[in-house]
């Protein structure tokens, strides 16, 4: 019961822990996304129904998404493209992209 105790309270430690975070530059970001505009838009809305829109998207869910196709975590769909699109991605670039289409609406 001890051992139950102690792990509930570690995970409720865990999930309540506030997350830092570093917000991009929207401006830098919109200079590096002309690569991207190829499959998800000028304006951040997808050209092809298989890309999802990033206008508007949540910046922290970008920035994570971004570092988990960089580290090949994220699988599937089109991850084997986006493994190599954010391979050279600095984590500068990745919150200035994701500040970019946060700021999209």
């Amino acid at each position: 019961m001890k051992i139950f105790a102690i792990t509930l309270a570690t995970l409720a430690s865990l999930t309540l822990a506030p997350t830092s975070f570093a917000a991009g530059d929207a401006a830098v970001g919109k200079s590096k996304a002309a690569v991207c505009a190829s499959c998800h838009g000028a304006d951040g809305m997808a050209l092809m129904p298989a890309y999802p829109n990033l206008a508007g998207q949540n910046e922290e869910y970008l920035v994570s998404a971004l570092q988990a196709y960089r580290s090949k975590e994220r699988q599937g769909g089109n991850a084997a493209l986006m493994h190599a699109m954010a391979a050279n991605l600095s984590d500068d670039d990745i919150a200035n992209l994701a500040a970019y289409y946060a700021s999209l609406k």
